[in-house]
């Protein structure tokens, strides 16, 4: 990845969301909601602490897959392909293999 994210910041391919309901029904690119989980593809060295300066290393490394706020982040396109840029704070939850 040519992208190194900065402190405690994580990049991310979202999952596609479905294209298409249980019942058979193609869902419309207007009608899907932004996905909120998806691949961990760079992690930053992690966010110094106030008190010591000391860096705080991150909780998350490459491959995780990631469940993130709605609105969180930032949304970049590299080498054609749309990922998001989120804070530590964004991530909500790690999802477990």
């Amino acid at each position: 990845m040519k992208l190194q994210p900065l402190e405690d910041r994580i990049v991310v391919r979202s999952s596609e969301p479905e294209e298409m309901t249980v019942s058979g029904l193609v869902i419309p690119d207007t009608a899907k909601e932004k996905p909120q989980q998806g691949e961990v593809l760079a992690v930053g060295p992690g966010r110094r602490a106030e008190q010591t300066g000391e860096v705080v290393p991150m909780d998350l490394k490459v491959g995780d897959m990631v469940v993130y706020s709605k609105y969180g982040g930032t949304e970049i396109t590299i080498d054609g392909e749309d990922l998001l840029i989120l804070t530590s704070r964004d991530v909500l939850a790690k999802v477990g293999k």
